[in-house]
């Protein structure tokens, strides 16, 4: 493998910041050589405690969110300095990627669902357009977001897809829901997990629109909704006349999740695109954790998602905007357990075989490396 460059990342999205970029910028970064990277991020509530677990250096910059500001112009300058980066990584091309072309050390960035629409906005694709063009290469979660980010992309900059890989010893079917399920009143219950940020685009408001169709079918089915977010009022209103057939664990703690994706005979997330297709899936690492787990997907066809289940061999991919075949998709899993685990074998057997940090880590040193 080639040598890793001396990285400078340079991101928004970072943990104790909750969120699917955030998690893949983290295992990116936490599978990099510790000596070799560098991390510059905003200040996040918790970020002290983190930092001091992490075995690279992470540098905070002064409040939530760093722009691409003269202020933050000069402290990337300082650190390149200070650390003897070689390259800059940009966790997304929009907005601090358009520092990149005033660097003096060549600079890459990492693409996710967000550039997408940002691509088919006039005023955004111009200022992508421009962060690309300096680019030693331009990263996409998915080969959906590089289709779409194609167009920003000069010809001479290379594209390479690097979708998330997953702990596959972390996420293992040998993770234990059993306390997850009788904290909630789920035991002995045919149970869907939905592992996700509380917004519209996850799909969490048409599982409980179609809950009903779904208990028909399998009369004490339970939906357990793990995650927080600006939804959430709103989804607890909707399941408010389903009783305990809905419960909601809110947000848990990152160790905690492999035994919440246990605790669901079958994982769903029936992502959907919004505005016309501005907003879409970049791929779905929630995916990916599940079937490492041994559980079956339901995802809507959304952005990447259809590259993160395999329909009808580790899941189902159906259309997300559709309560029927969304409750048929589930349904159908939970009234067929030996259908769903052999799903869950095939869906971990893809993981290991084509999902793995390792194999990613290797396609990102190639790239950087201009090979």
């Amino acid at each position: 493998m080639p040598t890793i460059p001396r990285l400078l990342v340079v991101t928004n999205d970072f943990p104790p910041r909750v969120g699917g970029v955030q998690r893949y910028v983290h295992d990116l970064v936490r599978h990099l050589p510790p000596n070799r990277v560098t991390v510059l991020a905003p200040r996040w509530e918790g970020w002290r405690a983190f930092d001091r677990a992490e075995p690279y250096d992470v540098r905070r910059y002064a409040g939530t969110f760093l722009a691409p500001v003269a202020d933050a112009r000069r402290r990337v300058a300082s650190l390149i300095r200070e650390t003897g980066a070689e390259m800059v990584l940009f966790g997304h091309g929009l907005p601090l990627g358009v520092m990149g072309p005033r660097l003096d050390v060549p600079y890459a960035l990492l693409t996710h669902g967000t550039e997408v629409w940002l691509a088919r906005l006039p005023g955004a694709r111009g200022a992508l357009r421009r962060a690309c063009a300096g680019a030693r290469v331009v990263f996409a979660v998915s080969r959906h977001t590089e289709r779409r980010v194609r167009a920003c992309v000069p010809d001479h900059v290379p594209t390479v897809v690097l979708p998330p890989g997953v702990d596959a010893e972390r996420f293992s079917p040998e993770a234990d829901g059993k306390r997850v399920r009788a904290r909630h009143g789920l035991d002995g219950r045919p149970t869907v997990a939905c592992v996700s940020r509380l917004v519209r685009r996850k799909g969490q408001d048409v599982l409980i629109r179609g809950w009903e169709a779904v208990r028909r079918r399998v009369p004490e089915a339970a939906l357990l909704v793990v995650g927080g977010g600006p939804d959430e009022a709103r989804l607890r209103s909707m399941a408010g006349g389903l009783g305990d057939a809905v419960v909601f664990a809110g947000e848990v703690p990152e160790e905690e999740l492999p035994a919440h994706y246990a605790a669901g005979d079958v994982f769903a997330m029936p992502c959907r695109s919004r505005f016309g297709g501005l907003e879409v899936e970049g791929f779905g690492i929630v995916f990916l954790e599940a079937a490492a787990t041994g559980r079956p997907a339901v995802a809507g066809d959304s952005g990447g998602a259809a590259e993160a289940v395999g329909h009808g061999e580790t899941g189902l991919v159906v259309d997300g905007k559709d309560v029927a075949a969304v409750a048929e998709a589930v349904g159908s899993l939970l009234a067929d357990p030996d259908r769903s685990r052999e799903m869950g074998r095939a869906g971990r057997d893809r993981v290991e075989r084509e999902f793995t940090w390792p194999r990613f880590v290797e396609r990102l040193a190639g790239a950087l490396a201009g090979g």
